[in-house]
């Protein structure tokens, strides 16, 4: 089976990318391009002369390009500096280095022999391709003719007969798939992608087994739902709750996803700086991440039951929008004393864990880019990572290292706690009295909705968005954070 590598999203510019994998060798498959692994210590590299000659010492990460000559079938060698036993995300790494490049190269086509290729191997090396070949171009009104658009990849592996190898680049597909989706709903301009659309954009995805139901704004009012209603009082568009439904059979785990999907946070009444809200169309990441791993467990099957909110609103100033001081009544009846309208994915996320307290799920986890100081403690690559439930955030963080997605765990103090339930007027106060331990305060206030129910939160204020220039298989702009995470979460707990 050939799988194919697209973007699941109606608001794409698609580059489909056909993966493969292949027992031919580095010497006699067929492609515009071969992305070659070599070792510092690998002496014996049939290009070791051609290498040579342009100053390649194979130390990781280096590069090198250069016409094949006699070598092989292909036009074109991408060297790409390995370790000698190098790790699934090493190799994914790679594989997007040397897929830019081979792109760059005006390559269509891509062998990829970057190491003696297991079955794990390959996934990670399709993986990282598929993420490296992502794309962004729904704005552009002229074609970059810099870069080629790859349209295949074969992976080169002494295992290509085996169905796990095949098994294991589909996977990767899927995966890569979902990631790119993501991406594109945060690169989207706001404008575009107000709640309304993301809601009808999730709707349209037609993923076969999930089931979506939309909740306007009279279903919200009707259900309890004031966090939501409250952040979008300033907005003259409506706020959305989308739930998604996989219910696979003989599942013995039912996992619950809540995202915030903020379209865009100009902080309301609470106005953020104007450089502060250049790109606040990202703060709907953690709607993006759960919609699209969602999407990828229904697509491969996995026997774990799946229910995911995605809590969409519209955080504007106007004569309508909620003020400090204002106090709002969330799904299940707990009011919460505003005091910083800026403080805004709380609210609709409380509305959206208490609904997944409520279900009969085994583990709640949210994702959402929910505090700046998340970054000051971690910075802009690592997410930090807690919940009510150790069992359940050691899975997270297995899981994320799995992925190669950077995560750390962080803890929710028993006087912040406290913080939380301080307020004179109501239940819960939403902001943090204190000027520190904003990320703890945040989590906190969230762990007042989920009841019982073990959690676990993901804070992706730093991973969810790169304007740092592309490294590795992370394009500038939103990034897909977390996808990858939670689907390896959900194949740790269908095998559990």
């Amino acid at each position: 089976m050939t799988p194919n590598l697209g973007h699941g999203c109606a608001t794409t510019v698609a580059v489909m990318l056909e993966v493969t994998v292949s027992t031919s060798k580095p010497s006699t498959v067929r492609a515009d391009a071969l992305v070659l692994g070599v070792r510092s210590d690998d002496d014996g590299a049939e290009v070791s002369e051609a290498l040579a000659a342009v100053g390649f010492t194979g130390k990781e990460g280096e590069t090198a390009v250069f016409p094949a000559g006699d070598f092989g079938k292909v036009r074109t060698v991408v060297a790409v500096g390995l370790p000698a036993e190098p790790t699934a995300e090493q190799l994914r790494r790679a594989a997007a280095v040397g897929l830019r490049k081979a792109s760059a190269a005006k390559a269509s086509s891509v062998a990829m022999a970057l190491h003696p290729a297991g079955v794990e191997e390959v996934g990670a090396i399709a993986e990282g391709a598929g993420l490296g070949a992502y794309r962004f171009d729904r704005y552009k009104t002229s074609d970059d003719d810099s870069r080629t658009n790859i349209e295949s990849v074969q992976v080169l592996t002494p295992f290509g007969r085996q169905t796990t190898a095949t098994a294991a680049a589909e996977r990767a597909v899927v995966v890569a798939r979902a990631v790119n989706a993501a991406r594109d709903w945060v690169n989207t301009a706001p404008g575009d992608l107000r709640p309304p659309a993301f809601a009808d954009a999730i709707a349209g995805l037609g993923t076969k087994g999930v089931d979506v139901s939309v909740w306007d704004e009279k279903r919200l009012a009707k259900e309890g739902c004031g966090g939501l209603l409250g952040v979008a009082a300033g907005s003259e568009v409506p706020p959305r709750l989308v739930r998604m439904t996989y219910s696979p059979a003989g599942a013995t785990q039912h996992l619950a996803l809540v995202g915030k999907g903020i379209t865009f946070d100009s902080g309301g009444l609470s106005i953020k700086t104007g450089p502060g809200m250049q790109t606040m169309k990202m703060d709907m990441a953690g709607a993006a991440a759960v919609v699209a791993a969602t999407t990828a467990i229904a697509e491969l099957g996995l026997p774990v039951a799946v229910t995911a909110w995605a809590c969409l609103a519209e955080n504007m100033p106007s004569g309508s929008a909620t003020r400090p001081g204002d106090v709002l009544t969330l799904r299940g009846g707990r009011t919460v004393e505003v005091h910083n309208t800026d403080a805004e994915g709380r609210l609709v996320l409380g509305d959206g864990l208490a609904l997944a307290a409520e279900s009969d799920a085994d583990h709640v986890v949210d994702v959402a880019t929910l505090t700046g100081a998340c970054l000051v403690a971690l910075g802009e690559r690592t997410t930090g990572v807690l919940g009510n439930d150790d069992d359940l955030r050691e899975r997270v963080l297995g899981a994320a290292e799995l992925a190669g997605e950077p995560m750390w765990p962080l803890p929710i103090p028993e006087e912040i706690g406290k913080a939380v339930t301080s307020s004179t007027i109501a239940d819960v106060r939403q902001h943090n009295p204190k000027p520190y331990g904003g990320t703890l305060y945040a989590a906190a206030f969230l762990r007042e909705f989920v009841g019982e129910k073990a959690w676990a939160h993901l804070d992706i204020a730093g991973p969810a968005w790169n304007d740092g220039g592309v490294r590795d298989y992370t394009p500038t702009g939103g990034t897909g954070a977390a996808v990858r995470t939670l689907v390896r979460l959900a194949e740790d707990l269908a095998g559990a």
